[in-house]
């Protein structure tokens, strides 16, 4: 039940995204952007120095970089390490006893890494609501949308997006500061989000925007 070995592929290109339902965009004064999961231990399935990883990466950098530029709140989503059974619940049928408690395996990359003031939440399950203080963060901000970068984009992604929709929180997926197991898990999650629950943009677009 470990992670699968990712093969390389191209990230969608701002052509290739599918069609929002709804015309949401994003305000720099009621945003969060949220970095999901984004540690080495689910890094390490993708082929370093290759896309998706490289996109990924780069991409969620210069997004961190505009937002904290605005003042937008960052927020962090990591799973901590060595966690009991009982910790794990039903993510141990379906992923086994997930990572070890090695700093390594569950640090993120210096160049997307948690600076001062940002936050950092101890995630247990798909969703980075589950469990966590998230909602109660956004609403202490009086924050109503939520920006989406990380892995993996079919699973924590989507459920996130998900969770945000039904706490009515506008949901942000950036297509190409997300990666997953194969291309076409990546653009199924972006059709069902760009339909059900988010808006479905790029990095181009979203620093335009703000």
């Amino acid at each position: 039940m470990a992670l699968p070995a990712i093969a390389a592929y191209p990230l969608p290109s701002a052509e290739e995204l599918p069609a929002n339902r709804v015309s949401w965009t994003v305000d720099p004064a009621r945003a969060v952007l949220l970095v999901h999961d984004l540690q080495h231990h689910f890094l390490s399935a993708f082929p370093a120095g290759e896309q998706p990883l490289t996109g990924l990466l780069a991409n969620t950098a210069r997004l961190l970089a505009e937002f904290r530029r605005l003042g937008v709140p960052v927020v962090y989503s990591a799973q901590r390490g060595g966690q009991t059974p009982e910790e794990r619940g039903l993510q141990l049928d379906f992923w086994g006893p997930g990572v070890a408690d090695d700093p390594e395996a569950l640090a993120v990359p210096k160049s997307v890494a948690p600076e001062n003031g940002d936050t950092v939440l101890t995630k247990w399950k798909y969703s980075a609501f589950a469990r966590t203080d998230l909602e109660a963060l956004l609403r202490g901000l009086g924050r109503d949308q939520l920006v989406v970068v990380g892995v993996y984009a079919h699973i924590g992604v989507l459920m996130s997006a998900c969770d945000a929709w039904s706490r009515d929180i506008q949901a942000f997926v950036v297509a190409d500061a997300v990666a997953d197991f194969s291309r076409e898990d990546h653009d199924m999650a972006l059709r069902w989000a760009a339909g059900r629950c988010a808006v479905v943009t790029t990095t181009d677009t979203l620093l335009k925007e703000v």
